[in-house]
């Protein structure tokens, strides 16, 4: 295998203006020598992000990008509130500089005060923070990530990057009790929602690019907004308008392991004035995708926050129909975050829409679910995860729907193991000895913890779950057995697991409501406005 059988090379990824596909003399899109390793719930993620910026010297580098901030959720316990966290390292004399998206209205139910009282913290230390609302009307930044950079202690450089906000609710743990800084969502999840998430931790040469990606956008001339009112209102606050220059960009970190990553993005195309380092927007998270499912033989498997569009999901599809061996499995939100009067009924015509278009496609080589804690309460699935036939595996900011793909400012990594995994499938005609260690490793994680399953004990044992049928009917199995405990009224032990069939509501009662010239003519299923709905140029 050749990482170019997977991973997009620097014509496929098709924006010759950024600087990532040419900073390696071999004109490579992608790095190897990595050390990749995947930090489930934010409870991970946050104490080894605290441990690291702890240990920033004076002079260390700190980036973070992100869609919203709060200046008190807390990375491990009192007194490590992230406000109070980042302006310490500042106050310590570690460059620190913040990317957060502006953030439209708090009417309109975004984060527009939140990001700035994180700001607030981050100038009160000395550090750099930019709001930042370079998109495309009605989009958003939603890039989450930290590189972490230490003149003359290289082998500590590291980057985080996924789906994890450094904001309330995310802090939850396995057993899903929910953040104590936490902000209702739909009110199925209750006061204090659980929450399953992911983020990568990379070390290696792939630091550098991931700090690329940031410093492309710091650098970018364009103003932070063309707002006239949104300008104003950052003089009235006193906030940083303009970029001052970043330290000169260290070497790249020496390889650490045997991880193979390519860094994806999305920009949108924007009105008038582009990006400068992609002037046509990228889209090479979707061709990344696209490359994948084409080589896709045994099984996708997904988390996804959304998994509604249908202009997204019928190259899904396509892989199915491809494949007759193919099956999908897909872990995602029992219910959707809002469920207004709008929201709900819009969110849910486009989610019951792409999965109708998927079985169509794959008929029982399609399962979808929800999960739920051990007390019953639906856990919120805001992890960005697929892995296909345990050798690609992708974890970022994205989501699989149009806007995703095309509209908003996104970050993923995709990661090819040069090692391969030597634990033999249940079924020898299944996946067979092309899976990779990473990959492999990855999903079996997230399907332990959401069968309630531990490692075999014995070393080499045959593993059902890294067959792809067995664990196809292994998700079944939990799934229908935990169906008829809570039909049966929650008779008896609680059977393992945390999987519950996706029961989608009717769809004829959804499509009379849509069909209402409000719904028709304003939104569509991705929550944009159509007028500016930009179409799919994967």
């Amino acid at each position: 295998m050749e990482p170019s059988d997977w991973l997009l090379t620097g014509e496929e990824r098709g924006n010759p203006a950024t600087r990532l596909d040419r900073r390696r003399q071999d004109g490579t899109a992608w790095s190897a020598g990595n050390n990749v390793r995947p930090l489930v719930h934010g409870a991970t993620y946050f104490a080894e992000l605290l441990a690291a910026v702890r240990a920033l010297r004076a002079g260390d580098l700190l980036l973070f990008t992100d869609w919203r901030g709060d200046s008190d959720e807390r990375l491990a316990g009192p007194g490590t509130e992230i406000g109070t966290v980042l302006r310490g390292a500042a106050e310590r004399g570690v460059v620190v500089k913040g990317l957060v998206w502006h953030s439209h209205l708090d009417s309109f139910q975004f984060s527009e005060e939140e990001n700035r009282h994180l700001g607030k913290e981050v100038r009160a230390g000395g550090g750099e923070y930019l709001l930042d609302m370079r998109v495309r009307p009605g989009g958003s930044h939603h890039q989450k990530c930290v590189v972490l950079r230490h003149p003359g202690r290289p082998e500590l450089d590291v980057a985080y990057v996924g789906g994890i906000d450094l904001s309330h609710n995310r802090n939850d743990d396995i057993d899903h009790g929910g953040d104590e800084r936490s902000e209702p969502i739909a009110d199925a999840y209750g006061p204090r929602p659980p929450w399953h998430d992911i983020q990568l931790a990379i070390r290696g040469p792939a630091v550098g690019d991931v700090e690329t990606v940031f410093r492309e956008r710091w650098t970018d001339p364009a103003p932070l907004t063309r707002s006239p009112l949104s300008r104003l209102r950052e003089r009235l606050h006193r906030e940083d308008t303009h970029a001052d220059p970043l330290p000169a960009q260290l070497p790249d970190p020496m390889p650490q392991g045997t991880h193979v990553v390519q860094v994806l993005r999305t920009y949108p195309n924007r009105l008038l004035r582009g990006y400068d380092f992609a002037p046509d927007g990228e889209r090479s998270i979707a061709r990344a995708y696209l490359k994948a499912l084409q080589r896709a033989r045994a099984l996708i498997y997904l988390e996804d926050q959304y998994l509604w569009s249908p202009d997204v999901v019928k190259y899904f599809a396509r892989a199915l129909r491809a494949n007759p061996r193919l099956r999908l499995i897909a872990v995602i939100p029992s219910v959707p975050e809002q469920d207004g009067a709008l929201t709900l009924p819009m969110n849910l015509i486009g989610r019951i829409t792409a999965l109708e278009t998927l079985r169509r496609a794959g008929g029982e080589r399609v399962a979808v679910y929800g999960v739920e804690n051990h007390a019953g309460t639906p856990v919120y699935v805001h992890a960005k995860v697929c892995v296909i036939d345990d050798v690609w595996a992708a974890v970022g900011s994205d989501n699989v729907n149009l806007r995703s793909w095309t509209h908003d400012s996104e970050l993923s990594c995709a990661v090819l193991d040069e090692t391969e995994d030597g634990r033999e499938p249940h079924d020898p005609g299944g996946l067979g000895d092309g899976a990779r260690r990473y990959a492999r490793d990855l999903r079996l994680m997230l399907a332990r913890e959401h069968l309630d399953q531990e490692e075999p004990r014995t070393p080499h044992a045959p593993d059902p779950l890294c067959d792809p049928v067995g664990a196809f009917d292994s998700f079944a199995a939990s799934a229908a057995a935990l169906d008829s405990w809570h039909a049966g009224g929650r008779d008896g032990i609680r059977p393992p697991g945390r999987l519950r069939t996706y029961r989608a509501p009717e769809l004829s009662r959804l499509r009379r409501l849509l069909a209402k010239p409000l719904y028709r003519v304003i939104v569509d299923p991705d929550g944009r406005p159509l007028l500016l709905r930009l179409r799919n140029t994967f």
